[in-house]
């Protein structure tokens, strides 16, 4: 079972952190990708649920750390009429 936040992420040169996913018979994969916006990575799998005989992990980029509502830690404050852009996506492999 996984459910946790990864940070202090490594990035290349482009500043982009990357999660690469392959089948286990070493073919097809994707690689989830997210811009330097994106400090923190949330792995986890649905093992604990309820009839979750699952194979499958959940990847999801953030941009504070979990419970940042409540905590504030790591929130970004936007004025009224700013704005804020990031970017992350999937790319497919094989």
């Amino acid at each position: 079972m996984l459910d946790h936040c990864l940070t202090d992420l490594d990035r290349d040169g482009g500043g982009l952190a990357r999660v690469e996913l392959r089948h286990p018979d070493g073919g097809e994969g994707l690689t989830l990708w997210a811009d330097e916006t994106y400090s923190h990575l949330m792995l986890f799998t649905g093992d604990p649920l309820p009839n979750a005989a699952r194979r499958s992990i959940a990847v999801e980029p953030m941009t504070c750390p979990p419970n940042a509502f409540r905590t504030g830690e790591g929130l970004a404050r936007l004025e009224p009429g700013a704005s804020s852009t990031s970017a992350w996506g999937i790319t497919p492999e094989s």
